[in-house]
């Protein structure tokens, strides 16, 4: 009999993570080495960097996870790796050694979707919440993987590289997905971390976003989302976008179809009318006193001869738990620069947490605003994730991923849930963000219908779920 334990690894973006995941249902240990102090001066995601600092974190990581767990390679069952989608280079790392422990401890190896990933966050959340509120059921959460409750519900993936909905149904331990909605052009999270950027704020931009917009008025700027129309030459159907080599978006219904590259602009129009790039361009200069470009970036890290790339000395304050959603502390930010060059003080890691701290950085107008961009943008989330669970006639709702964390969107969505008598569930803010919990989660039922990864098993970037 299998101990049912599994070893997941997620390399999908700028997380490096690995976790230990007991049947599905029971984490047993999740370590997160993040990148935010890497990627944070660049406001946003350098994938060359991501593909660098997965490197130098996945072995120690790896270690970390088990010994977090009290175990060893000897016990496990299998280990379970984000196959896409994701930065191809981000992901190589993470498959290339995921595949290489699993030939070397002739283990099996799981290709998991990072998409499948979030869903299970979810489950994984729901099944440990009832072993700790019931012991005696233990036994009973432990075999739910391999049995759920067979009953679809509506799955809101929502991230800074995906916003998606899928109907999910469990059938005898094995989940399928059908797609129901997508964004056609930018994903929420994504306009989240650019207009954050645009109005000089910290990346990633979604925690700023959702601590400043506390401050302002939800309702001082009319920012609207028009319907999505399709094309008459196109004969009915939506126009092919950048978004469409993830999952086909032809034969989607135009009514749960997203866009939030429209808002972005609004903003940018907005700022330009109001005079508030200097505003911006000062605040910014506030939080990154010194921003070297990629060239620089990387001519000082040749000059230093990459440091930091001896895995057994690596620093265990890079190592963050899994109930820890970024660094928390100057003592690692600080390492960070000194593993990569002297580029001055590492921005804020925690956004305004008071009125005066919030007023501090932001004049009130501009608190309005961001509180008015949230608003609208959780807005449209609800308004098409609640039409689409009517149409398809579900009375259970999972939201996930990163910008799931957001409290706005948690307290409007379960309002919303409430009034209508449904069934509404979150991952905790740890899972609600890139983690292996889930991959290994996910990884369960394909264990138990011996769903491995083949050998040749590669990269694939716009991996869909379906």
């Amino acid at each position: 009999m299998p101990r049912g334990l599994i070893l997941g690894i997620e390399t999908s973006c700028d997380e490096t993570a690995a976790a230990v995941v007991d049947r599905g249902a029971r984490t047993l240990s999740s370590v997160v080495a993040s990148q935010i102090a890497t990627h944070a001066r660049y406001g946003g995601v350098v994938p060359e960097l991501a593909s660098r600092e997965h490197l130098r974190a996945i072995v120690p990581v790896v270690r970390a996870a088990l010994a977090e767990a009290g175990v060893t390679l000897a016990d496990l069952d299998a280990i379970a790796v984000t196959s896409g989608p994701g930065l191809a280079g981000a992901l190589l790392v993470g498959i290339t050694y995921a595949k290489a422990l699993a030939y070397a401890n002739n283990l099996p190896l799981i290709a998991v979707n990072h998409l499948e990933g979030h869903i299970h966050a979810v489950l994984l959340q729901e099944r440990e919440s009832a072993r700790e509120s019931d012991r005696e059921s233990q036994r009973e959460c432990a075999q739910s993987a391999s049995a759920p409750p067979d009953a679809p519900s509506l799955a809101l993936v929502v991230s800074g590289g995906h916003t998606h909905l899928f109907l999910a149904r469990p059938a005898n331990g094995i989940w399928s997905y059908t797609l129901i909605g997508r964004t056609v052009d930018d994903a929420a999270g994504e306009a989240f971390d650019k207009v954050a950027k645009l109005l000089g704020l910290g990346y990633p931009g979604g925690p700023w976003i959702d601590a400043l917009a506390k401050f302002g008025n939800p309702r001082a700027v009319p920012f609207s989302f028009a319907q999505i129309k399709t094309k008459a030459h196109l004969g009915g159907k939506p126009a092919p976008t950048k978004a469409a080599k993830t999952a086909p978006i032809a034969r989607l219904d135009p009514r749960f179809l997203f866009s939030f590259s429209g808002i972005k602009t609004a903003v940018l129009r907005y700022v330009e009318l109001h005079g508030l790039r200097d505003e911006a361009k000062a605040r910014a200069s506030r939080l990154f006193p010194v921003a070297p470009s990629f060239s620089e970036f990387s001519a000082l890290a040749r000059k230093k001869g990459a440091p930091g790339l001896d895995f057994e000395t690596w620093d265990s304050t890079h190592l963050n738990p899994s109930s820890a959603a970024a660094p928390s502390s100057s003592e690692s930010a600080s390492s960070d620069s000194e593993r990569v060059g002297d580029h001055g003080p590492e921005p804020p890691l925690h956004p305004p947490q008071s009125r005066e701290e919030a007023l501090a950085l932001c004049p009130q107008p501009t608190l309005d605003l961001i509180a008015s961009f949230q608003h609208a943008v959780i807005g449209d989330l609800m308004k098409k994730t609640f039409a689409a669970a009517e149409a398809q006639h579900v009375t259970r709702i999972l939201v996930t991923g990163g910008v799931a964390a957001n409290s706005e969107l948690r307290a409007r969505f379960t309002a919303e849930a409430a009034q209508r008598g449904l069934q509404i569930a979150f991952p905790t803010l740890a899972l609600s963000t890139d983690n292996a919990a889930m991959i290994a989660a996910a990884a369960w039922p394909r264990f138990l219908s011996q769903d491995f990864a083949k050998p040749d098993l590669t990269a694939d970037p716009s991996l869909a779920l379906s």
